[in-house]
């Protein structure tokens, strides 16, 4: 058993868009990264749910309700870091601190009064837990004039750069975001648009099942070619970074404003498919063309007509999962708040300001200590 005694461990949490579930990793950073559990925990599918009305709006939510919900998924997020720990055989107290990203319920970053929030109450999940927490990691690039997103290229290039190939990190939750890394050049990182949420929402809406899985009902039908144009021709696919989105934007009201009558829905999906590769695909030719190297984590790395199809549009580039440099592409994002979380306690900054477009560097996070 790994003596937790022998460096520091921090612990990260996040639920990504997608809303599916809480992703957990035990990681210690000295001498190396070395991720010691992690697992996924599902929600429930009434809190999921909710979850996502709340990100369309639809959610018929009183103040009362949004602070419950708020405490309710921090339990959840408290749960979940201490069945991990108990699991791994670690003792609370020989963590330094939890990142705990928590669950987006809405961001807009743009516009004249800018925000991003998150809900999972970090001071629920110090005390259930009793350890030092930090959370709220992206509010502070926001109020910086920046995305507040996305905040891993900074952890993609610490410990996933080479120094001499230019390669890129592909990020496939419910949006697909890219980090550029380039041996001496900045490292750029975006957004590039949908890449689970439209898929998982118009099957959810169709068929009453939450994903497409492994793409089969994609396979199943034929993208249509007008369809796919009309929905590339929204303009987040040619605006330049720094940029970021979400559920709030791409959502079934987005493609119900574009969608004509008479498609079959599997060709809808196909379609929907293609566009998540098109838009990765153009991001990466127009802002890395030199890049050859593509590692990708998140769900999207299970559908595997996804992949096949971002392979259809990528031939140039080899496209692997982050596994192949040594980093479990389940977890890549719970170890980047992880590794945020220690950064926050060090006082470093933690956003890339050319990623981000703030104005600049920022100790991202707060602090929630637990009871003596």
């Amino acid at each position: 058993m790994h003596d937790p005694r022998r460096r520091p461990l921090y612990l990260g949490l996040i639920s990504g868009t997608s809303a599916d579930g809480i992703d957990a990793a035990l990681v210690g950073f000295a001498p190396r990264l070395e991720v010691l559990a992690a697992r996924t925990f599902a929600y429930p599918e009434d809190l999921r749910a909710r979850v996502l009305a709340l990100a369309r709006n639809r959610a018929e939510l009183t103040l009362e309700g949004l602070g419950r919900l708020d405490v309710e998924i921090g339990e959840r997020f408290a749960a979940a870091a201490a069945t991990l720990l108990r699991d791994a055989g670690v003792a609370p107290g020989d963590v330094e601190a939890i990142g705990s990203h928590g669950q987006t319920a809405c961001h807009r970053p743009d516009g004249p009064h800018p925000f991003t929030l998150q809900l999972g109450d970090p001071n629920v999940i110090a005390e259930r837990t009793g350890i030092v927490t930090v959370a709220d990691f992206r509010r502070a690039d926001v109020a910086a004039g920046g995305q507040g997103a996305p905040l891993l290229p900074a952890l993609h290039a610490a410990v996933l750069a080479d120094a001499k190939v230019p390669r890129a990190i592909l990020n496939l939750g419910g949006i697909a975001n890219l980090t550029l890394l380039v041996p001496g050049h900045p490292v750029r990182g975006f957004d590039t648009g949908p890449a689970n949420c439209l898929l998982d929402a118009w099957s959810q809406n169709v068929r009453g099942i939450p994903c497409d899985d492994g793409g089969a009902w994609a396979r199943s039908g034929r993208a249509d070619q007008a369809l796919l144009e009309r929905l590339l021709a929204d303009p987040y696919f040619t605006a330049a970074p720094p940029k970021s989105t979400g559920r709030e934007y791409f959502n079934l009201d987005w493609l119900a404003a574009r969608l004509p009558h008479g498609i079959e829905p599997a060709d809808v999906q196909a379609t929907l498919l293609q566009l998540s590769a098109c838009s990765v695909a153009r991001g990466l030719r127009t802002h890395g063309p030199g890049v050859r190297e593509v590692y990708a984590c998140g769900g999207g790395v299970h559908n595997a007509a996804f992949m096949d199809a971002l392979r259809a549009e990528l031939p140039e580039a080899k496209l692997e999962t982050t596994a192949a440099l040594g980093l479990d592409p389940d977890f890549v994002e719970a170890v980047g708040f992880a590794w945020l979380a220690r950064a926050r306690l060090e006082g470093v900054p933690g956003n890339l300001p050319g990623v981000t477009g703030a104005r600049g560097p920022r100790i991202l996070g707060a602090i929630y200590a637990p009871p003596d």
